[in-house]
């Protein structure tokens, strides 16, 4: 009886073949990684900024609409991270062309030394990003800016905060808690920046939220091409 012998073609398919599974659990494992990382589910992630720039001054003090700074929040998926053009016209007296004006708030101010180097030199100030999500979860802000998702719901109170911190986990399942039961964080969509908004006297926030999931046709069917495009 003639003994059995593996193709000896198969040799050559061994390494591949343990290349993929070391290939499959490095790919899992680095998604199970960034998923975990601080940077996407810790709560209280509070990097240091290259500018000390105080929300609870300019967003609470002085009550700067949110969308001055961040201005493609309710137009784009992403908010923007303001230019220093945006600074320059505040801490340099400067107008939208960047002529220099004689209004100016502590424009000599050794704290805002980056971003007068930034507008001289024309580089960015390199701003830490703080609410970063996995490459694989897609998410639209103007989507849900312009619905009535406040922005206190997902950053908390901002207006409150010297140095910003993440309040929110920011994972799957706290996702899909309000896509489940949207109407405790509805609001009239034109004061979705209104940090300290509260419902009129006699209303409920979760009947004023289910009156706006109506009008405005919210829908909480769970898709997974939704977020993972």
């Amino acid at each position: 009886m003639q003994k059995f012998r593996f193709p000896t073609w198969l040799d050559r398919l061994l390494p591949v073949v343990g290349g993929l599974l070391a290939f499959g659990a490095l790919y899992v494992g680095g998604m199970l990684f960034v998923g975990a990382s601080p940077w996407t589910i810790d709560v209280g992630y509070q990097p240091t900024q290259p500018v000390p720039f105080s929300h609870a001054l300019h967003a609470g003090k002085l009550k700067m609409d949110c969308r001055y700074c961040h201005n493609t929040v309710d137009r784009a998926a992403f908010a923007a991270v303001p230019s220093t053009a945006t600074c320059i016209k505040c801490h340099r007296g400067a107008d939208e062309n960047g002529t220099i004006t004689t209004t100016a708030v502590r424009s000599k101010s050794p704290k805002l030394l980056p971003v007068r180097e930034s507008y001289a030199s024309g580089n960015s100030v390199l701003w830490v990003k703080i609410h970063d999500l996995p490459d694989y979860a897609y998410f639209n802000h103007s989507a849900h800016v312009r619905r009535g998702v406040a922005c206190v719901s997902c950053h908390g109170r901002i207006d409150k905060m010297e140095e910003v911190q993440q309040k929110k986990p920011l994972s799957m399942a706290w996702c899909l808690e309000c896509h489940r039961n949207p109407e405790p964080n509805l609001r009239p969509p034109e004061l979705v920046t209104q940090m300290d908004w509260t419902p009129p006297e006699g209303q409920s926030a979760e009947a004023i939220g289910a009156e706006i999931k109506k009008n405005l046709h919210i829908q909480t069917k769970e898709n997974c091409s939704t977020c993972h495009r």
